[in-house]
């Protein structure tokens, strides 16, 4: 039941979405126009480097506040930040009063790393950085993260079983979101970095 009320606790934070109140600010819904999500890289995308960032600082920040907020209420759980971080990570991608339709879930999972470990997310920030400038798809950056975050705590942190599922469920959903991104990358039609940042019908 404890586990229950942390998941609830991170996918209430997780539902806020900073890209569809933004937008909504700007008269449109983010979510019909670029990349069709509530994310940051749209909102990087429809209105800009400034308010791409600050998206994906609110969005990272949602799920380790939902993260360190759960392991502070729930002590005795010892999974409870990483369920209630993934929780987060799925209110950011199904929040209800979007009908379900809301961002991809990488901001948010970096937010999640945060919390459970901040030297893993150091070195993959800075990883996915170099790999972003290298490639010019930030997509590829994602992929790295969730493959290889639920690895070390496996492997290398010693995490528990239920840390580790709990990771893995939110690397998944986010691997599913992403699938059309494969595609795009296959056909060469993915939107780069620097694509993005040369637009010149921002919304």
């Amino acid at each position: 039941m404890m586990y229950v009320l942390a998941a609830l606790l991170g996918y209430a934070l997780g539902c806020l979405s900073p890209a569809f109140f933004l937008a909504r600010r700007r008269g449109f819904d983010i979510r019909t126009t670029g990349s069709n999500n509530a994310g940051a890289s749209n909102a990087f995308i429809t209105m800009g480097a400034k308010s791409g960032v600050m998206v994906g600082v609110c969005d990272m920040a949602k799920a380790c506040t939902a993260a360190l907020l759960a392991a502070v209420l729930f002590p005795q759980l010892p999974a409870a930040a990483a369920v209630a971080g993934a929780a987060a990570v799925a209110g950011h991608i199904f929040p209800f009063y979007l009908r379900f339709r809301g961002g991809k879930g990488f901001a948010p999972f970096l937010g999640l790393t945060l919390a459970l470990d901040w030297r893993f997310f150091l070195v993959i920030v800075a990883v996915v950085l170099v790999i972003t400038l290298v490639t010019d798809y930030i997509v590829i950056g994602t992929f790295t993260t969730i493959a290889s975050f639920p690895a070390y705590l496996g492997l290398f942190a010693k995490a528990g079983w239920l840390v580790v599922a709990a990771v893995c469920v939110a690397s998944l959903v986010i691997f599913a979101k992403h699938f059309v991104n494969i595609q795009r990358l296959l056909t060469g039609q993915e939107i780069g970095l620097r694509r993005a940042m040369s637009k010149k019908d921002r919304v």
